[in-house]
C-alpha cells in the first residue's frame, strides 16, 4: 500500500531504498536525468504533453512552499530513449515567479528543463524524495494518459525542489516501464 491511498499524507516521503534494485540509481543520482538518459541511449527526444494551468495537489503546495492554489503553471513532458518513452515528468510553479525568477520557462519550447536549472549557478535543489505511485494517485493517471497506457503497473517517481532567486520550482519525474531498457 502506498501513502497516496490516505488523503493528506505525502506519497513522496518513502526511502528510496525500498524500490527495487534496478530503480535505486535512478531515483537517488541527483544530477540531470536527461543527461543520465541521453547517454543510456542512441537517440533522445522530448515531447510536450501539456503546458498551462492546472490541477495541484496538497503534497506539491507544500512541498513548493505554497499556501493555497492561486495560479500555478505546469509543463508535463515525455522523455523518449530511443523512440519509448521512459519517463513522465510534470513541472510546477507559481505562476507570479515566472517573470522574475523563472522567466526562462517560456520559452523552453521542445527543450529540456535541465538546460535551465543544471546550467544556471543561481539554482539550489532540495534532496530528491522518492515515492511508488498507482492508480490512487493523480499524478500516476497523468502519465498513463500521455503514455495512452490505462493499464500500467505502479510506478517509481522522484521529485525535488528547485530555487532560483528564492521562487521554488517543482519537478516530479515518475520512471515510466520502458525505464528497464535502459542501464540504471
Amino acid at each position: 500500500m502506498t501513502l497516496a491511498h490516505f488523503p493528506g499524507r505525502d506519497p513522496f516521503r518513502m526511502a528510496a531504498w525500498q524500490a527495487p534494485r534496478g530503480m535505486r540509481g535512478w531515483l537517488t543520482d541527483d544530477s540531470s536525468l536527461t543527461a543520465r538518459i541521453r547517454a543510456r541511449c542512441g537517440r533522445f527526444s522530448l515531447e510536450v504533453v501539456g503546458q498551462g494551468k492546472g490541477c495541484v495537489l496538497p503534497d506539491e503546495l507544500a512541498a513548493l512552499g505554497v499556501q493555497r492554489h492561486g495560479a500555478l503553471w505546469q509543463r508535463e513532458v515525455l522523455l523518449v530513449a530511443d523512440g519509448e518513452p521512459v519517463v513522465f515528468a510534470r513541472s510546477l510553479v507559481a505562476a507570479t515567479t515566472i517573470p522574475a525568477a523563472w522567466h526562462l520557462l517560456h520559452g523552453l519550447g521542445g527543450r529540456p528543463l535541465a538546460a535551465v536549472l543544471f546550467d544556471d549557478p543561481r539554482v539550489c535543489r532540495s534532496p530528491l524524495e522518492a515515492a511508488r505511485l498507482d492508480a490512487r494517485d493523480f499524478r500516476w493517471h497523468r502519465a498513463a494518459r500521455a503514455l495512452g497506457e490505462p493499464a500500467l503497473p505502479a510506478l517509481w517517481a522522484r521529485r525535488s525542489a528547485f530555487r532560483r532567486h528564492g521562487a521554488p520550482l517543482l519537478v516530479t519525474e515518475i520512471f515510466l516501464p520502458a525505464i528497464r531498457n535502459l542501464n540504471p
